[in-house]
């Protein structure tokens, strides 16, 4: 097939996860030549065999409303979903919403939990105490909780699993679902639908203004629609349940551990078994939120690790295991935070490390530094999910000139072209190498710890039970 040219170039983000496939599916109809980009491919960069001035690359969707609206793509295509976080928290970015397209997954809902009082918008509006709510969607959170004219709010933003904090640890939380059953499936009520989350195509507006896109959107034209009016946000009221059997257990024992999910749940199954510590339903792929350990004294849930020092400061938990590197991130944020460091677990060993390209003649930090003073780079470009601790380590590094912006993984994919400098964490350093990467700086070394609660270690009765926890997983550790 002959290439068609056109005289600019455009840059395109392109999704991964739940819109990777009916997107491909899509660009394939329209005829944009990407073969490399489908669901079973692992390739971050994608070129069309038809249009030879467009190049795309595969991002995750919370990525594509940043890279997008900072310019270092032309055009995007993601949920509408975190467009509106996008522009909820920078209201004048330069991020434009051109068109929604013709499928959608899902929507974003408000919902409470089935054992809670809060069971519509209106006994939410006429609280006389502080409403919290739990988000992946903080600043759409917080734009509805101003709206809602609520007297007093806590937003408190969560990295996932925001139907884990109902009731104990949110009044209210702002999530996606795919319908009113999913919703429903996880013990919540869905007291109204904020919006439904059509898939959409984002893009720069000075790239807009300055170069001929055209041909892109002719190709896409057949497949735009109108976009869907946002709900009022009325919501036929749920029915409150009385609490059941096991949420009046969990919630009326002593002491509140955190667990992580995802890759950080098989070596605290390890060492929760060598420690002879009992957690039912924990092990295994399916698995509840809520749980009951052994000890009659000790509930479990079962969160991002990335969110438990927030959690465990706020004193919706009194203990929790996560990582080093996000005890560290949080702290760095919040100096003075009542959480603080139990034991060293052992596990889940990494590096936080600063990496470059290799094609820049940089080998340690203090040599980018005379660099970037020598102009060879101007301002320097940073992806990381540890945007504190990147800020950090180039102030202490009296780095001035750069900008942070922060990734939701696979941070790797995004140098050279979009970023100069990487903040992220690393085994081996292979993936890293692998990608064209180098290491000029290990920042942190991390693995798993036990943090607490400086509050509940005050609790005479709590500290008994807390400190036995601690010494079991002590003796446990490898």
């Amino acid at each position: 097939m002959v290439q068609a040219t056109y005289s600019d170039s455009i840059r395109i983000a392109l999704p991964k996860g739940r819109f990777h496939g009916p997107t491909a599916d899509m660009l394939e109809a329209c005829g944009f030549g990407m073969q490399d980009y489908n669901p079973h491919s692992r390739q971050y960069r994608v070129t069309s065999s038809r249009l030879s001035s467009v190049a795309a690359k595969v991002l995750q969707e919370k990525d594509i409303s940043v890279h997008v609206s900072v310019g270092n793509y032309d055009l995007g295509i993601c949920g509408r979903d975190w467009v509106r976080e996008m522009q909820a928290r920078y209201p004048a970015s330069a991020l434009l919403e051109v068109a929604c397209l013709d499928y959608r997954e899902g929507a974003v809902y408000v919902a409470t939990s089935v054992h809670s009082s809060f069971i519509s918008l209106a006994a939410v509006t006429s609280a006389n105490r502080t409403i919290r709510i739990a988000s992946e969607y903080p600043s759409v959170a917080t734009k509805l909780a101003a709206q809602l004219r609520l007297r007093r709010f806590q937003v408190f933003p969560v990295w996932g699993a925001a139907d884990a904090y109902p009731p104990e640890s949110a009044d209210v939380i702002v999530l996606w679902a795919r319908n009113d059953q999913d919703v429903l499936s996880q013990g919540l009520i869905p007291v109204a639908k904020l919006f439904d989350v059509d898939a959409v195509v984002v893009a720069n507006a000075v790239s807009l203004s300055q170069k001929d896109m055209s041909y892109i959107f002719g190709l896409l034209h057949a497949r735009f629609r109108g976009a869907t009016a946002d709900s009022t946000l009325i919501h036929e009221a749920g029915k409150e349940q009385a609490p059941s059997e096991l949420l009046t257990r969990w919630q009326g024992r002593l002491v509140k551990l955190a667990l992580p999910d995802g890759h950080q749940k098989t070596p605290t199954v390890e060492l929760l078994e060598r420690a002879q510590l009992a957690v039912p339903g924990y092990a295994g792929r399916t698995m509840e939120r809520r749980l009951l350990a052994e000890p009659e004294w000790l509930s479990v849930k079962v969160i991002r690790p990335q969110d438990m020092p927030l959690q465990v400061a706020s004193g919706h938990f009194d203990i929790a295991i996560t990582g080093q590197d996000w005890l560290t991130e949080h702290k760095i944020a919040f100096p003075a935070s009542p959480v603080r460091e139990l034991v060293d677990l052992g596990f889940g060993k990494v590096r936080v490390v600063a990496a470059l390209s290799q094609s820049i003649p940089v080998e340690t930090t203090e040599e980018l530094r005379d660099y970037m003073g020598q102009g060879g780079i101007r301002s320097l470009r940073v992806a990381s999910e540890y945007t504190n601790i990147a800020d950090k380590y180039l102030r202490d590094n009296h780095i001035r000139s750069y900008r942070v912006m922060p990734t939701w993984g696979a941070s790797e994919a995004f140098l050279p072209d979009d970023a100069d400098l990487l903040v992220d964490n690393t085994q081996t350093g292979k993936t890293l190498a692998d990608n064209g990467l180098k290491i000029i700086e290990v920042i942190l070394r991390s693995s798993a710890c036990l943090i607490a609660n400086s509050t509940s270690l005050e609790d005479p009765a709590k500290r008994e039970k807390i400190d036995l926890l601690t010494q079991q997983l002590a003796g446990a550790v490898q």
